[in-house]
């Protein structure tokens, strides 16, 4: 198992070499249901970007949905809204960018202890239920902790 070192390590090369990481937090064996799966990036905030943060997905289709966002971010400076719909990104669905300030639930360390809570800012990627409704929609039926926002829109 890599030590925190080679982990830190292997990020900053991944950093260098495409401008942004993605890391996952994922619930532990001890406490399997008390912290949804989430990923974010890091590396965006040197550029002047959000970090992007998504929750409660699989950690594959995590990493690559805010590997695509990044990419859009980074190659092209693409700057998302709050509240913008993305029809482009899950196939069959839009899913929704909001901003916010990291919270107990959604909390990117890596990006604050590399740029300081004060220098974070975030967008979160939400995705929709299977009838296409968001957390804030009239019969969203996807359990709340199952996808903690950073705010609401």
């Amino acid at each position: 198992m890599p030590n925190t070192h080679d982990f830190l390590q292997r990020q900053e090369q991944i950093i260098d070499t495409t401008g942004w990481a993605v890391t996952h937090v994922l619930p532990t064996a001890d406490d399997p249901d008390t912290t949804a799966p989430f990923a974010y990036t890091v590396g965006l905030t040197a550029h002047d970007y959000p970090e992007l943060i998504t929750a409660g997905l699989p950690p594959e289709v995590a990493h690559s949905l805010l590997n695509d966002l990044a990419r859009r971010v980074y190659d092209t400076a693409e700057r998302f809204t709050h509240g913008q719909r993305l029809s482009d990104l899950i196939a069959g669905y839009d899913a929704i960018i909001i901003d916010g300030q990291p919270t107990d639930d959604l909390l990117p360390g890596l990006a604050i202890s590399r740029y300081g809570r004060d220098q974070i800012r975030l967008q979160q990627l939400v995705w929709p239920d299977p009838q296409g409704r968001f957390p804030w929609d009239h019969g969203y039926n996807v359990a709340p902790q199952a996808q903690p926002l950073i705010a609401k829109l």
